[in-house]
């Protein structure tokens, strides 16, 4: 069904007892063309594309526990494409162009909203640096500026500008077209339109193994059986090297902790994302009131899902240097993610050694924000065989060949990370 404004007053009036299901539940077929491994938001996204794109609907996307589960749902819903880097620019800023429309595309409401993102610098050197990425996003066609002393103020009256601070603020970077999405309506929105278009989503469905025959897939083993293929694609964000390491494939990754919380509700306060540099801690509020915080990593190999007190200490003390009032509220929840990160930072997204087998994996907290592009471009690659040339400089060769893309600023060296 269309979601509108004559459905939900419809379904009022008969006390909404008639709501069909999001997503279909189908049995298993025993061969699908491709099977996706992941339904998370870029394996959903990879879904819907493969069908509105390339008009292909004999797909599968297995998902190990339920649609809106992981990592998708475990994030700060931060979109933005403030990056030097062109392979790292042009794909977010893709993405950032997709989420505007992709609402109505998806007839489903993910609640995008461009409230602006506003990056902090401490220095007059970092500043220097961001009005050197400030120049490159212009060059390709983002929007971005640099804002000082009372146009900053201006632009966020709560911000805390004062002398005597430990790391005082220089100035910031600012993208208006950067906001939030609501993160969990991004997977329903996209499994519900895979699942119209005839796509089977098979929750709690977990890979056990792939069968490979001199250097082929020929099928992806399950727990509810087995699903014979021409293609898959993992794409399970902080269970990639275990998914991958089934096929054989050994990737560069660590998985580590990635923490976030938020505050008791209060009236609005705040209309953009702020991240605070030094340090790293980054905050927004959402349409509830509530304040949502998060930071770097915890900085140690986990797959635990729980952070470390210290790491929550960090954010909030940075917090509150940015917005002292943020003292008096009480954090309500905390949650954490599995991020998988390579050396240099970015994603790794292409061909394995095994033909047939994809690989979407190595986000660590980037991987949000570029869901539709990810999806629209992986699907281009499943449908026509062809690596798009935006995805090009992500492929897992990159650390054999020295193409490494340093997103993280430490350099294409293993002793560096």
């Amino acid at each position: 069904m269309s979601y509108s404004g004559l459905s939900l007053l419809g379904h009022a009036i008969t006390g909404n007892r008639h709501w069909p299901a999001i997503i279909a539940a189908p049995d298993m077929r025993a061969t699908y063309d491709i099977v996706i491994v992941g339904g998370g938001g870029h394996g959903l996204a990879t879904a819907y594309y493969l069908a509105d794109n390339h008009g292909l609907s004999n797909i599968a996307v297995v998902e190990a526990g339920w649609i809106g589960g992981g990592n998708t749902a475990r994030n700060t819903t931060i979109v933005r494409s403030d990056y030097l880097l062109n392979s790292s620019f042009e794909l977010k800023n893709f993405a950032l162009g997709l989420w505007a429309d992709l609402s109505r595309d998806l007839n489903f409401n993910l609640m995008y909203e461009p409230r602006g993102y506003v990056d902090l610098a401490h220095s007059d050197g970092e500043l220097e640096h961001f009005t050197l990425r400030a120049n490159a996003m212009r060059l390709g066609g983002a929007d971005a500026s640099i804002l000082t002393g009372d146009a900053l103020q201006a632009r966020v009256p709560e911000l805390d500008l004062s002398n005597g601070k430990r790391f005082p603020v220089s100035g910031a970077l600012v993208q208006e077209a950067g906001g939030v999405v609501r993160h969990d309506a991004v997977a329903w929105g996209f499994a519900r339109k895979a699942s119209k278009a005839g796509i089977h989503i098979l929750q709690n469905c977990p890979v056990t193994g792939f069968d490979i025959v001199k250097g082929r897939l020929n099928a992806v083993e399950t727990t509810r059986g087995r699903i014979s293929c021409k293609q898959a694609m993992i794409s399970v964000a902080g269970a990639s090297s275990h998914v991958a390491g089934l096929a054989g494939v050994d990737l560069p990754l660590n998985s580590i902790n990635v923490q976030a919380f938020v505050t008791e509700p209060v009236k609005p306060a705040l209309d953009a994302v702020v991240n605070y540099n030094a340090g790293l801690s980054y905050v927004s509020q959402t349409d509830k009131g509530e304040f949502v915080l998060g930071g770097a990593t915890d900085g140690y190999g986990s797959f635990a899902r729980r952070g470390s007190f210290e790491r929550i200490e960090d954010v909030l003390a940075r917090a509150m240097q940015m917005f002292p009032f943020l003292s008096r509220l009480r954090v309500m929840r905390h949650w954490s993610g599995t991020a998988d990160i390579p050396m240099d930072g970015n994603a790794i997204m292409g061909p394995t050694p095994i033909q047939g087998l994809m690989i979407n994996g190595g986000w660590g907290y980037a991987g949000f924000k570029a869901t539709p592009a990810v999806g629209h471009q992986m699907a281009e690659l499943l449908a026509t065989g062809k690596t798009p040339a935006l995805i090009a400089p992500f492929a897992l060769d990159r650390f054999t060949s020295g193409t490494e893309q340093d997103d993280a600023g430490l350099g294409p060296y293993p002793w560096l990370h």
